[in-house]
């Protein structure tokens, strides 16, 4: 079957790795700068491997440079969404792209935002909230500005706080500051570790800033301790099947591990990540779970509640989520 019209939500989503490349290019042609060097021949985004998918990902970002260029930005991404059967969404947020992190202009920014996103659930019927991150790679004085813009301006659409970025620069302890500073706030917190980083980094990441989710966490599954610890302690993973696969962070899909960690306990979502640039979609990542591990629709639903439970949504949010996911 087709899952393209079941109901889903989304807990993983960088919404500048959300933008469709048409949209980039157009942006692109409006302002006059040439991005081909970023476009394969059949317009899709063209890189070597993840160090250079970080270079094609901050030049596609370039273009992106007022507030009004992210209210498209948000209601690009929201249609590829609701496309796609997403009722609800998280996703991640960067104020280093939008004002350089500086407070005044974030506020400005993130109002845009909140437009978009209120018409996209007006519209297209999916809502969305938004995850403040720091760029890891930014170094952890980046990061501090960016915690700031995070506790300045939570409530109803901004939620939660985290870190995204090359995962392998520096340690979690480096970026406690941050965090600190969004738990204080009352943010809820995930942070991106074990992707490209070993079982260590998962569980340094947990000890050092204490996130409640963690994004990927996949290489966890080499320690089976830290995976019976991870189920114990109810740390919910934001798994990305499609994106490791394409990127080569595991085996294809019947060796990805998100089956054992499901398996042992583990409360596991299913998302994106960037989606264009990973050849995905979540209709995508719901028939390769089927295909890979003959999941159904119970297994899918049970994935969609345990990504609701762990969302950063209010409770009134979630009770409307539900009744969407229970008419199914």
């Amino acid at each position: 079957m087709s899952y393209k019209e079941y109901p889903k939500v989304e807990l993983h989503l960088h919404l500048e790795g959300g933008a469709p490349p048409a949209f980039i290019r157009q942006l692109a042609h409006e302002k006059k700068t040439d991005l081909s060097r970023i476009f394969r021949e059949d317009g899709s985004y063209e890189y070597r491997d993840f160090d250079h998918f970080l270079t094609v990902y901050e030049a596609a970002c370039s273009v992106l440079q007022t507030p009004e260029d992210f209210r498209r930005l948000v209601l690009a991404v929201m249609e590829q969404s609701a496309e796609n059967g997403v009722v609800y969404s998280e996703t991640f947020l960067s104020p280093d792209f939008c004002g350089g992190g500086d407070l005044s202009a974030w506020r400005e920014y993130l109002h845009a935002m909140q437009e978009a996103a209120d018409e996209a659930e007006r519209k297209m019927g999916v809502t969305l909230r938004g995850i403040i991150t720091c760029i890891r790679h930014f170094g952890p004085e980046k990061a501090k500005p960016i915690a700031l813009c995070a506790a300045e301006t939570m409530g109803d659409f901004i939620t939660g706080f985290g870190m995204a970025g090359a995962e392998m620069v520096g340690r979690p302890g480096d970026y406690s500051y941050a965090f600190d500073m969004a738990r204080e706030a009352g943010l809820r917190l995930t942070c991106h570790a074990g992707e490209w980083g070993g079982p260590d980094m998962v569980a340094d990441t947990l000890r050092d800033l204490a996130p409640e989710r963690i994004g990927h966490g996949v290489n966890a599954i080499h320690d089976l301790a830290l995976v019976d610890r991870i189920a114990e302690d109810g740390i919910v993973l934001e798994v990305c099947p499609g994106s490791n696969v394409f990127l080569g962070a595991t085996g294809d899909w019947p060796e990805h591990p998100i089956r054992m960690l499901r398996e042992r306990g583990v409360k596991v979502t299913v998302s994106t990540d960037d989606p264009p640039y990973f050849g995905t979609t979540m209709t995508r990542e719901f028939e390769g779970l089927a295909r890979a591990f003959d999941w159904t629709e119970d297994d899918f639903a049970e994935l969609n509640r345990t990504a609701l439970d762990a969302a950063f949504c209010d409770d009134a949010t979630k009770d409307k989520i539900a009744k969407l996911l229970e008419a199914t």
